[in-house]
């Protein structure tokens, strides 16, 4: 038997793509006329060196990268970022330990992540950096972030995949009578059970009147008969989000009124879903669903966009909004997810995650959108 590189036993391995990534960021600092970016983003931080603690500090050069960060991390950054960058661990302040460590070498222009940065860390870069030149950079690893690798996608499926199963056995056991919180707790549970590193955002559990409320907390209202029960959770692998939504209706059967509104929103979300395109205006991709609801009249009662992009945070870029005349990113992953709301009545939301690959869009979560009547 031939037991040649490549064989099904054996799968090449996936090449480390930290060292590309820094590249990249080396590329933007040139154009941008910067000779390093301070990342104070915990996900820029965890995208250039694996470190996924919950402190750090890190300066990108060209040639180079140093992370900062604290005593309880000190096993841990050296397992995840493996090379990828210096560690250094500081026992009292990370911050002047980033000044002593860099200061004495020829820094020149740093960018600054003004988006990532708080009142109180800016006016450390102008006491303990007072000798650098400071300069607020763009988003730069959030330019790279948002053409996702096949690895990433496959990261994203996954998460997609854990999603929908938990959410099967979850439902299995929905009835009326349970509150919100009894229903979220158990999807929760699932999530973990099955594999989820964290839940993304806080699970959203909604009834009756408050399915209306596009981001309601989850409560402990009684789900009764009859009622729309609408659920928006998360998933995490390898770092990497999957964002869901459904819909479900709880003790009955739909009325006429109740099916009408889920099969457009319905419509709506699968047109989006299948004719959404790389390059095309973010605003044309919104309208592939806002125009079906605002014909029918339901224009109002869809507020918020049509999604956002997804990866190692829930809410990244693109944002599918009717104002945003950008061209969507190839490989970008979005969310697509519209829906309508009826204030004291209820609504609907349909949330599925969608790659948008160079052939065409490609359905990462399951797609099924079918409308559920749990007995």
């Amino acid at each position: 038997m031939d037991w040649c590189a490549g064989s099904a036993r054996h799968p090449p391995v996936a090449p480390d793509p930290r060292p590309a990534r820094h590249a990249g960021v080396a590329a933007l600092l040139a154009a941008e006329e910067l000779d390093a970016l301070l990342v104070t983003s915990l996900p820029n931080i965890r995208y250039l060196t694996g470190f996924s603690g919950s402190a750090g500090l890190l300066l990108v050069h060209p040639g180079d990268q140093l992370l900062v960060t604290d005593f309880r991390y000190q096993e841990q950054a050296e397992a995840e970022v493996d090379g990828a960058a210096r560690v250094v661990v500081e026992r009292t302040s990370a911050w002047e330990r980033l000044f002593r460590e860099a200061g004495g070498s020829s820094v020149g222009t740093v960018g600054f992540e003004a988006h990532a940065l708080s009142a109180k860390d800016a006016e450390r870069l102008g006491v303990l950096g007072k000798g650098w030149h400071w300069r607020a950079a763009p988003e730069l690893v959030e330019r790279l972030r948002v053409r996702k690798s096949a690895a990433e996608v496959a990261a994203i499926r996954a998460a997609a995949q854990l999603a929908a199963a938990a959410l099967a056995a979850t439902l299995a056991d929905v009835r009326v009578g349970q509150t919100e919180q009894q229903i979220a707790g158990a999807l929760e549970a699932q999530l973990r059970r099955l594999g989820s590193e964290n839940h993304p955002f806080p699970t959203i559990v909604a009834s009756g009147p408050r399915t209306a409320w596009p981001h309601a907390r989850t409560s402990g209202r009684v789900v009764a008969r009859g009622e729309w029960l609408l659920l928006d959770f998360g998933a995490q692998v390898d770092g990497y989000c999957a964002d869901i939504t459904r819909t479900v209706l709880v003790g009955a059967r739909a009325t006429d009124a109740q099916r009408a509104l889920y099969e457009l929103v319905r419509t709506a979300q699968r047109a989006a879903r299948e004719h959404i395109r790389a390059g095309m205006p973010a605003r044309d991709a919104d309208a592939l669903a806002r125009d079906l609801i605002e014909a029918r009249g339901f224009g109002e009662a869809f507020g918020h966009s049509l999604g956002h992009g997804l990866g190692l945070e829930v809410h990244e870029a693109p944002r599918l909004s009717r104002i945003n005349v950008e061209p969507l990113p190839l490989d970008a992953v979005v969310t697509i997810e519209p829906g309508i709301y009826l204030a004291g009545q209820g609504g609907v939301r349909l949330e599925d995650d969608v790659h948008l690959a160079a052939d065409g869009p490609v359905l990462l979560s399951d797609g099924a959108t079918d409308l559920l009547e749990l007995s």
